[in-house]
């Protein structure tokens, strides 16, 4: 019996149709995840302008925002005015033969248009419709928006980046937007496989909220069980020593000496055996309470070679380590192309370009969607007439400009 798993272009959700309403970041990395495993996205946008993040400022050679453009491949789009009655019936024939419906209004707007979860599931009881929020949809919060920097304030996240002492700042990354539009897409599995074994749709919820907060595992832990208020550490770690980074002759390199085996090879690897008996040192809990201590010392043991010297060094040790590469160096190593997290995707224009693939492997394979990202309205006739609609209908849309296709 063949394993499909092990099959060039294995694709699990092959056949499932994706509606997505969602825009900008969060609901769009649900959609791309979705259409990376085999699902049929479409992104169903308002006009003019669609998706909000078809207007931001940086244009790539197509005039197709680069960052549109990376959450966007292998989707499909459909321009369907939902402030019409028309508009609104199109989308809800749409949904009666739907699978998923991603959305990321703030609560109870899409209600107000009538196209709100209970609604829907009227039409399409199988029908798993999946919402992310800022704060999500219930709380004294509930009904304000928010974006992802908003809620990595309210979360504590930027509370505790950046240096001791010094004023804290933002991750240079959307951790709340990525991370909602994973749980998002995992929702969105777990409900699929409820809806395989009883038929029955569901309502999917995240927030950017629920999102932020997840991150604080540890320091959840730290405040719950003594009342700790985590503070600004730079790169280094709340529980343990030394876990963080190093200056070395050309720059910084991260050392994971967390655990007593490799803090004892660390010692040895960097020529000071002496370490494992100082007392600043004796222990983790020592090395914790010493890290600054901890810090100078091994600065100054690394001092003196390359970032790729200790690179070698301590990893033929076995100490995990790795440098402080900026994100061109990170996107350009070899590892990256090896595990396929950065793939060759095709560009509207007929060309192609590198963009960050499906992180992950079923039986050491994936095959993301690579079709370019769509341009606004690019298939609203051909979705449309999938679904159902006959030519007349779609012209009648078309000319009332309840619907748009691009080019006309």
């Amino acid at each position: 019996m063949t394993n499909e798993a092990t099959v060039p272009g294995w694709q699990p959700l092959k056949g499932v149709r994706v509606l997505e309403l969602a825009q900008i970041m969060a609901g769009p990395v649900a959609g791309l995840m979705l259409a990376d495993l085999g699902a049929d996205v479409v992104k169903v946008e308002k006009f003019p302008g669609g998706d909000d993040a078809r207007g931001f400022n940086s244009k790539g050679a197509h005039d197709m925002p680069p960052n549109f453009e990376v959450l966007n491949r292998g989707k499909r789009s459909v321009a369907i005015n939902l402030k019409t009655d028309e508009g609104r019936e199109s989308l809800r024939r749409m949904v009666a033969q739907a699978d998923v419906l991603t959305e990321n209004f703030r609560p109870g707007t899409l209600e107000g248009l009538g196209l709100g979860v209970k609604q829907l599931l009227e039409i399409n009881p199988r029908l798993i419709y999946c919402s992310v929020s800022g704060y999500g949809s219930r709380g004294p919060l509930a009904e304000r928006g928010g974006f992802d920097l908003i809620l990595q304030a309210f979360c504590g996240l930027i509370s505790v980046t950046g240096e001791p002492g010094r004023p804290p700042v933002k991750p240079g990354v959307s951790i709340a937007d990525v991370n909602a539009g994973i749980l998002a897409a995992m929702g969105v599995l777990g409900a699929y496989v409820h809806v395989l074994r009883t038929g029955q749709g569901q309502h999917v919820e995240t927030s950017l909220l629920q999102a932020s907060m997840q991150q604080l595992y540890w320091y959840a832990a730290l405040f719950f069980s003594g009342g700790t208020v985590p503070e600004r550490l730079g790169t280094a770690h709340p529980v343990t020593a030394p876990y963080q980074t190093f200056r070395c002759a050309d720059g910084e390199i991260a050392i994971g000496g967390a655990n007593e085996s490799n803090w004892l090879r660390l010692c040895e690897v960097l020529g000071h055996p002496e370490w494992r008996t100082d007392p600043r040192f004796a222990s983790g809990r020592d090395r914790l309470d010493h890290r600054e201590a901890l810090k100078e010392c091994i600065d100054a043991a690394l001092a003196g070679q390359t970032r790729a010297h200790w690179e070698a060094t301590l990893s033929a040790a076995g100490v995990p380590a790795g440098p402080v590469q900026s994100v061109a160096e990170a996107l350009s190593h070899p590892q990256a192309r090896a595990m396929d997290i950065v793939v060759d995707a095709q560009t509207v224009d007929g060309g192609s370009r590198p963009m960050i693939g499906l992180p992950m492997h079923f039986s050491g394979r994936n095959a993301p969607a690579t079709t370019p990202a769509p341009r606004l309205g690019q298939h609203t006739g051909e979705v449309l007439a999938e679904f159902g609609f006959t030519e007349a209908e779609i012209r009648e849309l078309l000319a009332r400009r309840c619907a748009l296709q691009a080019g006309q």
